[in-house]
């Protein structure tokens, strides 16, 4: 027993003086700390999701994760002390989202937060994507159940999950909106102003290197329309859809291939800034933020 202990002690004397440890070898690399060798087995790091990544509480540089859904296939990622960075492809941009760069300048999505394609048609069904309470991370498919709707308001450190917050009485916000918490409704989805936006990445439903636009950003791109209506907004680079809105009282699906509703990330008093596309007209206004709108991110 005393020759195990003996043993022991100096394994863990030898692992202190040199600072190394040797995984498949006895004999590792002196400028190692770690040294792995295998012919048959990989080195796994930590898999998780962009939102989990985020969670991380004060990353120390040179942190390495597997993000899951950082691009089509996920990435491995490191933190250089400032941000999250591809190991394949540079900054943590999810580099194979589909772009498009619009007559603006600007970089966009090609297609709808949640659409599996590009606008064939202004009612192309596969383009509409997701729809989003304002400030809200989760979004509502078009076959989201309306039977399990909450039916009051929810704190504003609650995010709610995946249900669709039904908002019938004003101010018809899905969020608690007393004086002690409208500041902090506001800047859910932009902490920053109209021209020096900062994206909320903890709300924000874009994917990492992407944000909900300003409303200067969609304005900008409604006045590069051919015709200012919903035709002009498919012509556009953008091909925007009418994906209709969910509605704040009770979550019903409405105008679909009528209107598309687009959130902005900046506010109105109580409401939110967004922009209106139908058959007539394309324009700028406000809708309460219980509604469910439509969303296409922009590059940051």
């Amino acid at each position: 027993m005393r020759k195990l202990l003996l043993f022991s002690a100096l394994i863990a004397v030898s692992f202190t003086t040199f600072a190394q440890v040797g995984i498949g070898t006895t004999t590792p690399d002196a400028p190692a700390a770690l040294y792995v060798t295998s012919t048959t087995q990989g080195f796994l790091p930590p898999r998780m999701t962009e939102a989990q990544r985020n969670a991380i509480s004060t990353p120390a540089a040179g942190l390495i994760v597997y993000c899951t859904d950082c691009g089509a296939n996920g990435q491995p990622q490191f933190y250089n002390g400032t941000s999250w960075v591809n190991m394949v492809g540079g900054t943590a941009e999810a580099v194979d989202i589909p772009s498009v760069t619009s007559l603006t300048g600007n970089i966009w999505m090609d297609r709808n937060l949640g659409a599996t394609q590009v606008a064939t048609s202004s009612t192309d069904a596969a383009s509409y994507g997701d729809l989003y309470q304002w400030g809200k991370v989760q979004a509502f498919t078009s076959a989201y159940d309306t039977a399990t709707n909450l039916t009051a308001p929810v704190n504003n450190t609650t995010e709610a999950g995946a249900f669709f917050v039904e908002a019938p009485s004003a101010p018809n916000d899905w969020l608690t909106t007393v004086t002690t918490s409208q500041e902090v409704n506001n800047t859910r989805w932009n902490s920053g102003t109209e021209g020096a936006p900062v994206k909320v990445t903890a709300n924000d439903p874009c994917p990492s290197g992407f944000r909900v636009p300003t409303e200067t950003e969609l304005n900008a791109e409604r006045l590069t329309f051919s015709s200012n209506n919903a035709a002009g907004a498919f012509a556009s680079k953008l091909k925007l859809p009418v994906a209709g809105f969910r509605l704040n009282k009770t979550g019903a699906l409405v105008l679909v291939g009528h209107s598309g509703y687009y959130w902005s990330s900046m506010v109105s008093g109580t409401d939110a800034r967004r922009l209106l596309l139908n058959n007539g007209s394309a324009g700028m206004g406000i809708n309460s933020r219980g509604f469910g709108c439509s969303v296409r991110c922009i590059k940051e």
